[in-house]
């Protein structure tokens, strides 16, 4: 349960505009969350993870916080299944704060979104 595969990874640009367009969501600093119920998919949950390059110009520092978060994520994502039941979502997190953050930190503030992502799902 600890892997993070190419089938929890969303990747088709059609899902994706679907997500931004008519998805729901919700700010959980230092992420913006949005979530859509999903019909297509093999597994539980696809997510997608956004670095605007507005904040940061910088590729590695991009790069740094998507592979932060994917990590995170990875760890944590039991608290996400363990809830859904059979309900099947496509997720975007977008890192919206200003500033850089270390693994630990980002890691505890996505456990909380999380959590919260499970109520709003389940409401």
């Amino acid at each position: 349960m600890k892997t993070f595969s190419k089938e929890e990874r969303l990747c088709s640009k059609v899902f994706i505009d679907e997500l931004v367009a008519k998805g729901k969501s919700f700010n959980s600093f230092p992420f913006r969350i949005s979530w859509i119920e999903a019909t297509e998919n093999m597994v539980p949950v696809k997510i997608v993870i956004s670095v605007p390059k507005r904040i940061f110009k910088r590729a590695i520092d991009r790069n740094r916080l998507k592979r932060l978060t994917r990590e995170g994520y990875r760890k944590n994502k039991e608290v996400l299944y363990k809830e859904l039941k059979d309900k099947k979502v496509n997720v975007m997190f977008v890192y919206t704060a200003k500033t850089l953050m270390e693994g630990k930190e980002l890691e505890e503030k996505l456990v909380s979104a999380l959590i919260m992502l499970v109520k709003r799902i389940n409401t």
